[in-house]
């Protein structure tokens, strides 16, 4: 068995990076992705290796003589007119060498795990193609697998049909070819080829007519947990250091990216905060039916959204902002509202971020339960321009009920204070505790009192950005407004607005399902000897990490285990010792991850 490699590619993509290098020469987490392949293939007792080189292949060679392989003996064949040709001509040259061994071929601007070459190697079948559940991230050649497992059918970019994809399965560009398969059929076919389309052609285009002849098959070789990526352009870096950094570095890679985990399919989030059970699927199919009209037409302006966000919540339009996501709102509203602000702590940072750390005065939660109400927040009324309540509260899930509530809104119109109450999670407190401040005659009555909401959050949509701020306060949403761009919620979430209103029912039983798997997850969490969860009335659950478990190293074996991503609010200000928050995600996903902590306690605390 060799491995055949192939290298000549220029890597435009990349910019700098390949400026005077070839693409494998690139680095993932400080190691370049030639040495990345050559370990995978010593590990799978490989010794002879051919590279097929091309631009910069100088640097290359030279690398790889002054590099210590000492068990591999390597062959360079090259091609001097890589800027002309494609990956077809490159193994064309390399024909000598794949037509004497099975073979192993492998290119060069991938990243993968080593113990995947191994498992190739060691497969009883002789011609392979690995393989990949097709995924939104991915592109290129695409196969079809018979009810066997065969690869059946080769399908290029412009056959691709969309309404098959879950049918598809994503070249990896690792293939295993027996000597036999290479000198009676591949090779031949190829020739054939380059003869009929030219040098400037993919060597997959002769696997897809093959899969129509007689002859020896080529199997899908599974890729089912193992790592991988194909990298193109600095976008695929990024993600590829994000799979591929060390264990000490992976939660706080996946963290600073803030979302796109779409691009990771393997990964249960329970960091980010989202309703599982809504929208409905005739709500979603409502928005299909109108996206490419959506797509190339432009939103409304603030007033539109205004009338439609009013309608949504019953509220008069004048009174109401629509920001792109509840961060919007929550940046500008501070520019608008003078003197100190109270917030409490442990707090959702978006709000002494924007208030700026020179105006914001601390009001501490209780240590132990993370809970205040009227005791905790009416001394602090006197002298504060504004007190910000989020409620339930995060990361704590704390809620203050109706009545200490308005109790509040009055003690702060008696001291002139602004109360701005953010109740982004409140759909989610159980359905007999449940209440709102976006209420018309409330706000009218009380024109100091503000309601901010994430409709992102607690209607699932985060994609969306979607949040709303209502107050009769005088100008403040007539000024908010204006600070905002003209087009600063898209076509979607517009439309999305427009038609929330027939789909409340579905909203409510979302909202109520969630709060009775919060109480299932809760009891799960409790089972846990290292965890000692809050009471929460929020789609979230804050735990307390007793000893000798750290919730460091509890989320890093979540993510490196069983790829969960969790929150470690460990340093969080207003917090003692080490807490965690999962989200409330649905009944299957929620039994694993109490699973997993199980495990992870069973096996108990590592070194």
């Amino acid at each position: 068995m060799q491995a055949l490699i192939l290298a000549a590619g220029m890597g435009k993509r990349l910019g700098a990076l390949t400026k005077e290098a070839t693409k494998c020469m690139v680095e993932v987490c400080g190691k370049k992705l030639i040495d990345s392949a050559l370990e995978a293939v010593v590990e799978a007792g490989i010794k002879d290796v051919t590279i097929v080189v091309g631009y910069k292949g100088e640097n290359l060679r030279k690398y790889l003589e002054s590099a210590s392989y000492p068990g591999l003996r390597f062959r360079f064949v090259d091609n001097p007119i890589y800027d002309k040709t494609n990956n077809i001509y490159s193994l064309w040259l390399a024909r000598e060498a794949l037509a004497s061994d099975d073979t192993i071929l492998i290119e060069s601007d991938l990243i993968f795990e080593k113990g995947l070459l191994r498992d190739l190697v060691q497969s009883k079948e002789p011609n392979a193609a690995v393989v990949a559940r097709w995924k939104s991230w991915m592109d290129g050649t695409v196969t079809l697998l018979d009810s066997e497992g065969f690869v059946r059918s080769v399908i290029d970019k412009k056959d691709f049909k969309w309404k098959r994809i879950g049918e598809y399965y994503k070249t990896v560009n690792i293939y295993k070819l027996s000597r036999e398969f290479s000198a009676k059929y591949y090779l031949p076919f190829m020739e054939a080829h380059l003869a009929s389309f030219g040098r400037n052609n993919y060597y997959e285009q002769v696997l897809k007519v093959l899969s129509f002849v007689d002859g020896p098959k080529i199997k899908g070789f599974k890729i089912k947990k193992r790592r991988w990526y194909e990298i193109d352009d600095p976008q695929d870096l990024d993600i590829a250091e994000t799979l591929f950094a060390a264990d000490a570095d992976r939660l706080e890679r996946f963290q600073s990216r803030y979302g796109g985990y779409w691009r990771f399919p393997f990964l249960k989030d329970f960091c980010y905060l989202v309703n599982p059970y809504y929208p409905p699927k005739t709500m979603l199919r409502e928005m299909r039916s109108s996206f490419e009209v959506l797509l190339s037409q432009y939103p409304s302006g603030a007033r539109v959204l205004g009338i439609l966000a009013g309608k949504t919540f019953g509220l008069d339009p004048s009174r109401v902002a629509v920001g792109n996501g509840a961060a919007e709102l929550i940046r500008h509203l501070f520019e608008l509202v003078p003197g100190e602000v109270g917030v409490v702590y442990p707090a959702f940072n978006e709000y002494p971020a924007r208030a700026g750390a020179g105006r914001v005065r601390k009001i501490l939660a209780d240590p132990e339960s993370l809970g205040y109400g009227l005791p905790e927040l009416l001394p602090a009324l006197p002298g504060l321009g504004a007190l910000v309540v989020v409620n339930p509260d995060n990361p704590s899930g704390h809620f203050i009920e109706k009545a200490e509530m308005l109790s509040l809104v009055a003690a702060c119109r008696d001291a002139g204070v602004v109360l701005v109450v953010d109740e982004s999670f409140a759909d989610f407190a159980e359905e007999r505790l449940r209440y709102t401040l976006l209420d018309d005659e409330l706000l009218a009555a009380n024109p100091h009192l503000v309601a901010v909401k994430s409709i992102s959050k607690s209607y699932g949509v985060p994609g969306l950005r979607l949040g709303v701020l209502a107050s009769s306060r005088p100008g403040l949403v007539e000024s908010l407004r204006k600070t905002l761009p003209v087009w600063n919620i898209n076509s979607f979430g517009e439309f999305f607005l427009q038609i929330a209103d027939k789909y409340k029912s579905d909203y409510r039983q979302a909202c109520n399902r969630l709060a009775l798997e919060r109480g299932k997850l809760a009891a799960g969490l409790a089972a846990i000897r290292f965890l000692e969860p809050l009471g929460s009335q929020a789609n979230y659950l804050s735990c307390r990490v007793k000893p000798p478990f750290a919730s460091g190293e509890v989320c890093a074996r979540l993510l490196q285990d069983h790829g969960i991503l969790a929150k470690d609010l460990r340093g969080k200000e207003g917090l003692r010792g080490d807490w965690m928050r999962f989200a409330v995600r649905d009944e299957e996903d929620n039994a694993a991850l109490v699973m997993a902590l199980a495990a992870i306690e069973k096996e108990g605390p590592r070194d």
